[in-house]
């Protein structure tokens, strides 16, 4: 081969190896480009498909399992006193000092604590031998990640050779307006006499939700009598005034039977799947209703120093009043003469007015204060203590604001006096602010009030005027002007307000004058009673209780009594009515005061029944209504409306929707109940 032959044979090969490295690299290129556009679709795909349903699998909806416990649930013969239950996911446990009972009660506290995937229970007090023992965890228990509650559980296990599985069941309410208790403890005794109240810790107990429900388990067969007790002092006994408590004199003999309960199973939130019969036992009894009160607390004591706001008076506030009023000795003043006593009602607040000025301008008076006190056993005596009642604000610094004020009505009046407008050359006493209760818009049957701010050396009723205005001519009309009870300040106006009418209430400068010598200014209110027509009245006629001192309360929608009549021949009466809705409440006056009272446990005193019409009244002008009332006729745990019930019933754990059957839906494939598989 020649060498030209030779050198065009070389030039070939290194074209053809160029031209297959530039194929590979092409090829490789395209590869890569594929790989990109393959890996880049993927990502819209599947970032399209994340629109759709959420990531992750099957959501958790089910609640934890128990998977086992130590010692087993429903043990028997137990002698260990520290419990661990394990459940198949991490829980949480909330509020274990309010929602967990053990049953009988321990009087040293357990010790209930989370720990991952188990809840650990120590008792403390020894174990009573042959019992059983319940450990109510309500709903206190779910799970850590999703919040699914596991419902109403108790663990139980007995000391003895068998578990004692009857229940006692029922509500307490408040006896005072039927209002549902919440969180009160209700026990049982088999102890039927009323001592083992006060001298014996209760035997089983449970503590009510917010609906006032209760359910006792574990019970021994036997008679009982039932109690609810709010306990302040953890000791399971009625020993403290302070403490709610009901009680009942009936016993109840706990009993069970078969029944059957009807199940509804949902297609979803919407549409009923199907209505399936359940067998169950079915415990008796079931509806105990107990009425809690709280006893008055008798026991006296002064609450705080006395308490001098304002200079020209002082307060002294006790725990309980008595007839026996304190007795003042002044230290550094003459006491004699030197007050005027405004007492409330219970003499439980006492108000002495200084009716000297001369005391009203120092600073301090010292006292001796003699009054009764209940000692350490339940006895009243006397208590004898040295007291100092400063004012609040000092003389010299009411003397300084006094002067600042006449300074600047002084510069007002020289103004005037350069403009020549009218002015006075003599600063006014401040006038007797009276507080008129006179509604310009009124009902035939409201009583007006005067309260004023001090109490009153003169009081001048001819300078009181009323004034009717008939066909257009005014004439005057009879009214009567009276000290309300035993109030010091308190006055009320009372008058025929016929309907339809317009008067005119006018009353002279000076009528009334405080015991500093500050009088009244003159005052006058055009006053025009509402028609007949703008009304309703209404008519409960009562059956079903024999007692006829039953006084009958008319309510708006706060619950609080509007008017109150009581009954008489069975009927109650409410005149003038405004058009609106009403409830109605009824109880019966044993003592005759014309206000309910509360019982007392050592007098086997129970509190005045109390009964509510289980509906609304909805009253409209110029109507009569008439209803009949059984009280009796509904039973008393449903007769008070739940439009006026403030005590609502526990919000249920959050129970999430079945997410998964309804991405089943979307994904149009069968769900199986996660709740089959082991989680």
């Amino acid at each position: 081969m020649s060498n030209e032959e030779l050198e065009m044979k070389l030039k070939n090969e290194k074209l053809i190896n160029l031209g297959k490295r530039l194929m590979t690299v092409r090829m490789f290129m395209k590869m890569l480009c594929i790989a990109f556009l393959i890996s880049h679709f993927s990502f819209l795909i599947s970032s399209c498909a994340r629109m759709g349903q959420p990531d992750g699998g099957w959501y958790d909806d089910d609640p934890p399992r128990i998977i086992g416990s130590t010692p087993a649930d429903g043990a028997t013969e137990v002698t260990a006193k520290k419990i661990t239950i394990q459940f198949d996911e991490y829980i949480k446990l909330a509020d274990a000092s309010q929602k967990v009972i053990v049953s009988p009660p321990q009087l040293e506290m357990p010790e209930i604590k989370e720990s991952g995937k188990k809840i650990v229970v120590e008792l403390k007090d020894s174990l009573k031998p042959n019992m059983t023992y319940t450990i109510d965890f309500s709903d206190a228990i779910s799970d850590n990640n999703e919040g699914n509650p596991l419902g109403n559980y108790t663990f139980t296990f007995s000391t003895g050779e068998q578990i004692d599985t009857f229940e006692v069941a029922g509500n307490v309410l408040d006896a005072s307006n039927l209002e549902p208790v919440k969180g009160i403890l209700v026990g049982l005794y088999d102890d039927l006499s009323d001592s083992a109240f006060k001298t014996k810790p209760l035997l089983r107990v449970s503590r009510t939700d917010g609906r006032g429900r209760f359910v006792i388990k574990g019970v021994a067969p036997g008679e009982y009598r039932v109690y609810a007790l709010q306990d302040a002092d953890g000791d399971y006994v009625f020993n403290q005034k302070s403490e709610m408590i009901a009680f009942s004199h009936q016993t109840y003999k706990p009993s069970s039977k078969p029944d059957i309960r009807q199940d509804t199973i949902w297609k979803d939130t919407l549409h009923i799947d199907n209505i399936i019969q359940v067998p169950y036992t079915h415990f008796y009894p079931d509806d105990v209703t107990l009425l809690a009160f709280q006893e008055v607390q008798t026991n006296r004591y002064l609450l705080k120093q006395p308490e001098r706001t304002e200079a020209n008076r002082f307060t002294l506030y006790f725990s309980y009043g008595n007839p026996e009023l304190p007795v003042i000795k002044g230290m550094n003043f003459n006491e004699h003469d030197a007050f005027l006593l405004e007492a409330s009602q219970k003499k439980d607040t006492l108000t002495y007015w200084l009716s000297d000025t001369t005391l009203v301008n120092q600073d301090t008076l010292r006292m001796e204060l003699s009054y009764l006190m209940t000692d350490s056993a339940g006895v009243l005596i006397t208590q004898v203590d040295t007291v100092e009642v400063l004012a609040k604000t000092s003389y010299e610094k009411r003397q300084k604001e006094r002067k600042k004020a006449i300074e600047e009505w002084e510069k007002k009046q020289e103004k005037l006096k350069k403009r020549g407008d009218p002015y006075d050359s003599i600063m006014p006493p401040e006038p007797l602010k009276v507080k008129y209760n006179v509604k310009q818009q009124m009902d035939p049957d409201y009583v007006s009030t005067f309260e004023m701010p001090a109490p009153l050396a003169h009081c001048d009723t001819s300078a009181i005027h009323l004034y009717t205005k008939i066909d257009s001519l005014w004439y005057n009309t009879p009214f009567e002007f009276r000290q309300r009870d035993a109030s010091l300040r308190l006055y009320e106006f009372i008058a025929e307000w016929r309907p339809d009418t317009e008067y005119s209430l006018e009353i002279d400068s000076a009528a009334f004058v405080d015991i500093y010598g500050i009088a009244s200014t003159p005052y006058k209110v055009g006053v025009k009673v509402h028609s007949m027509d703008d009304y309703a009245t209404l008519l409960m006629q009562l059956s079903g209780i024999s007692d006829t001192t039953v006084v009958v309360e008319l309510l708006d929608k706060g619950d609080k009594p509007i008017k109150q009549v009581r009954a008489e021949g069975g009927s109650a009466e409410f005149f003038y009515m405004a058009p609106g809705i009403y409830y109605v409440r009824a109880f019966v006056d044993k003592n005759g005061n014309g206000r309910w009272d509360t019982g007392i446990y050592d007098e086997d005193l129970q509190p005045e029944d109390v009964y509510y019409y289980p509906k609304s009244i909805e009253c409209k002008a110029k109507f009569d209504i008439t209803l009949p009332w059984n009280l009796l006729g509904t039973p008393r745990i449903q007769q008070k409306p739940g439009a006026i019930t403030k005590q609502k019933p526990d919000k249920e754990q959050k129970k999430l929707r079945n997410r998964n059957e309804e991405r089943a839906r979307e994904l149009g494939i069968e769900y199986i109940k996660k709740s089959s598989m082991i989680k």
